[in-house]
Parts: structure tokens; sequence; C-alpha cells
């Protein structure tokens, strides 16, 4: 199996898409990616609208190499829609090239799931049905492909218990040598996440970290998130690869040495540096100003390849 990190926050935009190659079937997962229209009350700076059109030149690439989409839910980071979006660099033209003759593995439009995804998701399938090779509503789910299977969680809590934000699904790939769980949105702060995490015991673990940026809001998911990580660590002897919004905070790399076992970025899974553009939008408006800013290396070495 083969695996391909395309899109997160360590590589400069909001994402958690993920591409795999199972024998000559490629697989994209979660293929949408955004950035944030506000963070310090500012918009996002140039060199993060150059990061996210990269991004999605890539989600765009690799969608040609796809013939089975997944989408764990309904928000802009995590499929692309079909509107013209500037902070979603989409339109209708790209989701089409993504969305046509494609089998679509994708959750449940209309059951667990709150208001505003449901109308996303409604405006999603209207556009989506006509151009789909098939689209199977995948919640706890699970399709045999002959050399490998996808199974899919029960819709699972967006971060916390009882979030207003709705559920996602989970996505675990297996071709009887490998299995890779996606754990896309549950942030790993849910015990109903975790709980199926530990039972599947894969092999290599992609998940959206604890968004600690906002504790101010939701409370004390850091403590929350380490423990629960600790657990999959424990119980588990998955490679982890943790990103999204945990990598919104600047202090991520703290909450990561704190865990018994440091985790992987997207970026550091493919050997570069961690580039969070936007934990450092202040930074980045600064020193488009002309202003002398302080930058981690990745985020410095990121930039010197965005020009």
């Amino acid at each position: 199996m083969k695996i391909i990190p395309l899109a997160s926050e360590s590589l400069g935009v909001r994402s958690l898409a993920l591409y795999l190659k199972v024998g000559k079937t490629g697989i994209l997962i979660d293929p949408g990616v955004a950035l944030g229209p506000k963070r310090y009350s500012l918009p996002p700076a140039e060199s993060e609208m150059k990061a996210l059109a990269l991004a999605r030149e890539k989600i765009q690439e690799y969608a040609k190499r796809t013939e089975i989409i997944t989408i764990s839910h309904y928000h802009y980071d995590h499929h692309t829609p079909f509107f013209e979006g500037l902070y979603e660099s989409s339109s209708v033209e790209k989701a089409k090239e993504i969305y046509t003759g494609k089998i679509l593995l994708i959750k449940h439009p209309t059951e667990n799931i709150n208001h505003s995804q449901r109308k996303r998701a409604h405006e999603f399938l209207k556009n989506a049905n006509p151009i789909a090779k098939k689209i199977e509503f995948a919640d706890s789910r699970a399709f045999d492909f002959g050399g490998f299977t996808v199974e899919f969680s029960p819709p699972v809590p967006h971060g916390r218990e009882g979030s207003k934000l709705g559920f996602v699904l989970m996505t675990l790939v297996d071709d009887g040598k490998k299995s890779v769980l996606h754990a896309s949105d549950t942030q790993l702060i849910n015990d109903r996440a975790i709980e199926w995490i530990i039972e599947k015991n894969p092999d290599v673990i992609f998940a959206g970290g604890p968004p600690t940026y906002l504790t101010h809001r939701v409370g004390n998911v850091r403590d929350i998130g380490i423990r629960n990580i600790n657990r999959i660590i424990a119980e588990t002897n998955a490679e982890l690869i943790i990103d999204h919004h945990v990598v919104r905070d600047k202090g991520y790399e703290k909450f990561f040495e704190e865990l018994d076992k440091r985790p992987l970025t997207f970026a550091e899974f493919l050997g570069k540096e961690s580039a969070p553009l936007e934990a450092y939008r202040r930074e980045l408006h600064k020193l488009e100003k002309g202003e002398d800013v302080e930058l981690p290396k990745g985020v410095q070495k990121f930039l010197k390849e965005l020009k």
C-alpha cells in the first residue's frame, strides 16, 4: 500500500486529505482544502493563499489517479463543494473533475447530522448524483473491493460528546498486509472514536488532534487529548500521524512532547519540516509589510519554496 498525505495544517492549509494506492486502485480520503477566513481577526496572508492554490492543484492531480473517494463529513476542508470559493479554492469545474465517474463512499446526508451539514450534503448530492459512478452512504458499513476492504465507523462526534458540529465517519482501509485508519475530525477527544480505533488496532493512524488553540471556547481538550492519545499508544501498535486542529496552535510541539510517544505531522511523514502557516498569520502579515519577524525554520523554508 502506498500512502501519500496531500494537505494539512503542517503543509500550510486546513485539510486532512489523504491518498492511498492499493494495487492498481487509488483511494482519495476527504478531498477538501480551505483556509480560516479569520484568525487573530486577520484574513489569510498572501503566502497562505499561495499554499492553498498548491494544495488544490495536488488534490486535483491525485483525483485523476483515483477510483474511490470517501467523505467523512461535509465541512469544506474535507470535501470540495460545487461553488466558487475563495478560501476553498473551489469551483463547479474542479468539483466535477474530482467526482465524475468515481465511486463515492460518503457520510449519510440526513442521519446523525447537524442542520448546517445536512444543507451542505443536500447541495453536494444534487450535483454529485448525475456525475458519480456510484454513491453509497457509508455509516457503519464495510465494502469489499477484492484486494482490499474499506470499512467505516458508526457516526462519532465531531470533537467532544454533544458537539454542535455534528458527526463524522472514520475510514479504515485494509489490504491484508497493512491497515490505515483515517480518524478525521474526531479530534481524539470522544470515547466512541477512541474505542473504535483501539478495537480496529490499525497499523497506521492519520488523525486530527484536539483544537487546543480554542481552549477558551471548547474547554480543557488538551488533557482529554493527551489521555486519549496515550491510551491509543498503550493499547495499539499503530504509527501515529496527528495534524489538523492541533497544528493551528503554536504550542503543538509542547503538546506532542507530553505524549508517551511523539507522533508525526503530515509534513514529517513526508520527510519535510512542518509549516503551520495559520498559527503564524500575524507574523506573515507583518512580513508581507516588510517588517522583521521570527518564524520557525519549517515556515521559513516553506515560504522560500512558494516564491
